[in-house]
């Protein structure tokens, strides 16, 4: 795989694990939550799979370049707004599709 693949694959990566926590109402996909899950816990999963993701990418970085480089801290806040922006999919299924299909 090319350079480019690997960074399509990674992006594609980070955008279903941003989406994935608004998908499931068990927590941390596991333990099955007594009725909806609260803000929090989907938040808090979505912020775990950043960090998860973060860490792979420093893994794909390492193996790819044989070293990882230094980053500032514009660097994770641009990675993590750019994380919130995947996640918009998700948040609106849950909080804005699904309360009307379960309406009607």
């Amino acid at each position: 795989m090319s350079m480019q693949d690997w960074a399509l694959a990674y992006i594609a990566l980070a955008f279903i694990a941003a989406n994935l926590p608004w998908l499931s109402n068990r927590l941390f996909f596991f333990r099955a939550a007594a009725g909806d899950k609260a803000l929090q816990w989907y938040l808090l999963e979505w912020l775990v799979m950043y960090l998860i993701v973060g860490v792979i990418g420093m893994g794909m970085e390492r193996s790819l370049d044989g070293q990882i480089h230094d980053q500032g801290w514009e660097f994770y806040v641009v990675a993590l707004c750019m994380f919130a922006v995947f996640a918009i999919p998700g948040f609106i299924w849950r909080f804005n599709v699904l309360p009307i299909l379960r309406r009607s």
